[in-house]
């Protein structure tokens, strides 16, 4: 066998409705934190790219951000992003959870995925949470789906995981790498911080709020052993800069240096970061604002 028919590499889309573990899947399946994690549903707004590269294979896994009806433009670009990953796979994970599986949500993109031709994995997570016989009765309603393969796993406790991972490698075309063996993601590290700081909002503030707020990275200047960060954070209304900024200021200080903290882990440098909170009204459903805040 040829030098490059030994060497396997292949895209893993990720799919699902929101909250169901997608980020926290891939970031298992790295071995680190890639993907921002918050126990909010929409939390990803992009796909998200994660590299994984041993002697033998290369997966690049797609986290998508989750599947749902879109009201308004930014959850539209959000679908738009998911169905561009599925044309670019070469393997798709479905993704739920034990608790609430199945919802309409599920049958819509089991039914979607069902139609493309290309080896499907099924995978339902938060078995750790699992009561009665949820798991047999959630095997029943994905065998008409006709999945290649069904896991039932439990990210947290790290169960199932390596199986989910070698029936990857199974699936995977031969084919030479596509990155550099050392790239973890085709995203920059000034795109991540900027993921982070969108986190720690996310974490802090409640309710609608979140969703009404963007981060945007203005300058990212690194030196050898220093990353110094100017960044903004977009909300819609002026009672909701009041919000982020807090009593005194202390809640945008806790962002600020939460942020500034993961950062420094993700980089592995000192990190000073700054953060200004500005006002855009209505940005998730203007086109120029999205496509200026890079979605």
């Amino acid at each position: 066998m040829a030098e490059n028919q030994k060497f396997k590499s292949g895209f893993v889309t990720i799919i699902g409705k929101p909250n169901v573990g997608k980020s926290s899947l891939m970031n298992s399946f790295l071995g680190q934190k890639l993907s921002i994690i918050t126990p909010k549903p929409q939390t990803t707004r992009q796909n998200i790219l994660g590299i994984l590269t041993e002697k033998d294979y290369q997966i690049v896994f797609i986290d998508t951000p989750g599947f749902l009806k879109p009201r308004y433009l930014l959850q539209e670009k959000m679908q738009k992003s998911i169905l561009n990953s599925l044309k670019d796979a070469d393997i798709i994970i479905f993704i739920s959870d034990i608790v609430t599986f199945p919802t309409e949500y599920d049958n819509q993109v089991c039914e979607l995925i069902k139609r493309i031709k290309l080896p499907r994995i099924a995978v339902i997570n938060k078995i750790d949470l699992a009561k009665n016989n949820a798991i047999e009765k959630s095997t029943i309603t994905l065998k008409k789906f006709e999945f290649d393969g069904l896991y039932f796993i439990s990210v947290k406790d790290g169960i199932n995981i390596s199986n989910i991972k070698n029936e990857i490698i199974n699936f995977l075309p031969y084919h030479p790498p596509y990155y550099p063996k050392d790239d973890l993601s085709t995203q920059t590290t000034r795109f991540f911080a900027q993921e982070i700081i969108r986190e720690k909002i996310f974490k802090y503030l409640k309710q609608e709020l979140p969703y009404s707020s963007a981060a945007t990275i203005e300058q990212f200047s690194e030196s050898e052993d220093k990353v110094e960060i100017f960044a903004n954070i977009y909300v819609e209304t002026n009672s909701q800069k009041k919000i982020i900024i807090g009593s005194g200021g202390e809640l945008i200080k806790k962002i600020r240096q939460v942020a500034e903290r993961d950062i420094r882990y993700l980089i592995n440098k000192k990190v000073k970061l700054h953060l200004w909170i500005k006002v855009r009204k209505n940005w998730r459903k203007k086109e120029r604002i999205l496509k200026e805040f890079g979605y």
